[in-house]
């Protein structure tokens, strides 16, 4: 990902895998079964300052037909350093239509509590920096615990990332976070692998 952002390629590879997400949506939609599920796409910080990003997110979402309510765009920590006015009215042109943002790996970057609550967002992504040594690191069950609460706060959902025992899992959903994700639950897969994974336990 640095390496397409130094060259360039970072925009013709993000609008690829914008249109992949969306095209996706669509075959979900048209199964009452995978109807309901969303897709979250992460956009690098070049990606999203590019002029024409807010226009191309909305033309593909013209051109494939899918429902924007059920696409989220992950954002990095690292806009922030950037111009914070433009990155907030380019989240509020797309929120207008349905998308919705989530902030990747919070509390690694330039988080202003300013900032935070002036942006237009719906999730708040727990770093797996302060997941892998829970329960057992005081300073990360500490941080944890207050990102939860400041997103419940906000009235933002919070997922927690990198999620890999059951200990982790354990603390973190008694905490009042239940939106894991990490190997704990599963390895990367397609989203055929993913729908007949889920049709076994559903049917076992």
């Amino acid at each position: 990902i640095p390496l397409a952002e130094q060259t360039g390629l970072i925009l013709p590879l993000g609008r690829h895998i914008l249109h992949t997400a969306c095209e996706q949506l669509v075959r979900w939609s048209r199964q009452q079964e995978t109807a309901h599920l969303s897709v979250a796409v992460n956009v690098s910080a070049r990606q999203f300052r590019h002029s024409g990003f807010a226009a191309e997110v909305l033309q593909t979402l013209r051109e494939t037909g899918a429902n924007p309510r059920r696409l989220k765009l992950e954002l990095t920590e690292s806009l922030l350093l950037g111009d914070i006015e433009d990155t907030i009215e380019r989240m509020v042109q797309l929120k207008r239509e349905g998308v919705g943002f989530a902030l990747d790996d919070f509390g690694t970057g330039y988080s202003s509590l300013s900032y935070l609550k002036r942006l237009p967002l719906h999730e708040l992504k727990i770093d797996r920096s302060f997941v892998i040594n829970l329960p057992f690191d005081n300073n990360d069950v500490a941080i944890v615990k207050m990102i939860i609460s400041m997103a419940a706060t906000l009235d933002l959902q919070v997922v927690a990332e990198g999620v890999e025992t059951a200990e982790q899992a354990q603390f973190l959903r008694q905490q009042g976070c239940h939106s894991l994700q990490g190997y704990y639950f599963s390895k990367p897969m397609s989203p055929e692998e993913w729908l007949n994974d889920a049709r076994s336990l559903i049917w076992n």
